[in-house]
C-alpha cells in the first residue's frame, strides 16, 4: 500500500512542480503585453484570455499536489486535537462521501465537456476573433482524474492510520515556515519562549 502511496505522491509532485512553471510564462507575458500596450501601441487582442487559461491550468494541475502535501485549506480548530485515528476515521468518511462523487463527476462531465469543444472547435467569445480554448478545456478532465487518484492515495493513508494508529510520513518539500522546524534550527526550547515572555511581562509591570 506504502508503495501505491510513495508512486502517486510522486506522480503528484511530479505533476505540480512541471506545471508550476506557468507562472513564469504568465508573468512573462504580462510584462510583455505593458510593454507592447504603453511603449509600442500594439496591445494583443488575446493577452486577457491567454493569461486567464495559463492560470486556470496552473490551478487545475496543481490541486493533487497541494492534496499529496497535505496543504488545502480545512476547518481544523478542532480536528488538530483529535487522536490520529479519529482524524483518519473522519478523513476517510469525508473522502468516500464527498470527495470520490464529486471528483469522479468532475473528470466525467470534464470529458464530455472537453471533448464537445473540441468537436467544434471551441473559441472564447469574448472578441470576434477570440483564441482557442478547447485545449485549455482538455486539462479539466486530465486534472481531475490525477486529483482522483491523489484521493485513492489518502484513502490508503488514512486505512494505514486506522491499523496503525499514526499518520505516515509524507515525502518533505518546499513548505511555509515550521515554527516547529525553525526552533529545532535555532536551538530555542518552548522553556527558553515561555522563560522570556515571564521576563517581558514583569519589565512591563515594573514600567
Amino acid at each position: 500500500m506504502m508503495d501505491f502511496i510513495r508512486f502517486v505522491d510522486r506522480l503528484s509532485t511530479a505533476v505540480g512542480k512541471a506545471f508550476a512553471w506557468l507562472i513564469v510564462a504568465l508573468t512573462l507575458h504580462i510584462a510583455w503585453e505593458v510593454l507592447a500596450r504603453y511603449l509600442f501601441h500594439r496591445p494583443s487582442a488575446w493577452a486577457f484570455d491567454m493569461q486567464m487559461m495559463y492560470y486556470g491550468i496552473m490551478f487545475m494541475m496543481a490541486g493533487a499536489y497541494t492534496l499529496a502535501k497535505n496543504g488545502h485549506v480545512r476547518g481544523d480548530i478542532l480536528y488538530g486535537f483529535l487522536p490520529p485515528r479519529v482524524q483518519a476515521g473522519l478523513d476517510m468518511a469525508l473522502y468516500l462521501v464527498f470527495f470520490v462523487p464529486g471528483v469522479t463527476a468532475l473528470v466525467w462531465a470534464g470529458w464530455y465537456y472537453a471533448g464537445e469543444s473540441i468537436a467544434i472547435r471551441e473559441h472564447s467569445s469574448l472578441m470576434a476573433d477570440g483564441p482557442p480554448i478547447y485545449p485549455f478545456k482538455v486539462f479539466i478532465p486530465v486534472a481531475g482524474a490525477i486529483l482522483l487518484l491523489q484521493g485513492l492515495a489518502e484513502i490508503c493513508r488514512c486505512a494505514l492510520c486506522l491499523r496503525d494508529g499514526a499518520w505516515p510520513r509524507r515525502a518533505d518539500d518546499v513548505e511555509e515556515v515550521d515554527v516547529d522546524k525553525l526552533k529545532e534550527m535555532v536551538h530555542v526550547k518552548d522553556a527558553d519562549i515561555a522563560g522570556l515572555d515571564r521576563y517581558a511581562a514583569g519589565q512591563g509591570h515594573r514600567s
